[in-house]
């Protein structure tokens, strides 16, 4: 019996809120509907993007840490001070790229949290209209 409840429950829930999405829908006019379905998407790329932007930065730092491993070990085995001044100015140069690529992505970040937040805003608008 409390699953028989629980079903017919749970399909009157279903075709409420079905109903209700629907006609949520159908009151956004449909060049609105557009503009927000290309928002949507620009997010989604926007965040593609980001992602693939941080797995560049760690695969990066991994390699500026493999480097100053292999300087640190140059050094104490005696290498030559032109060698070593070589790996010390690649390290920073490195370095530095990596810094630069990280407040791009933070950028790209604060950007795409606005992107979000103007998105919410106009679906929430288009659908009080």
């Amino acid at each position: 019996m409390n699953k028989r409840v629980f079903q017919v429950l749970f399909l009157g829930i279903s075709i409420v809120a079905l109903a209700a999405s629907v006609a949520a829908q159908r009151r956004i006019d449909k060049g609105e509907r557009r503009e927000l379905r290309a928002d949507a998407r620009e997010i989604r790329a926007d965040k593609h993007e980001i992602r693939g932007d941080r797995r560049e930065i760690y695969s990066d730092t991994r390699e500026r840490r493999s480097d100053l491993r292999e300087y640190r070990q140059d050094r104490h085995e005696g290498a030559s001070q032109e060698e070593l001044r070589a790996d010390a100015r690649e390290i920073r140069g490195d370095t530095r790229e990596l810094r630069g690529d990280r407040g791009e992505l933070r950028g790209d970040v604060r950007d795409r949290r606005g992107d979000v937040r103007d998105y919410r805003r106009d679906r929430r608008d288009a659908r009080r209209d």
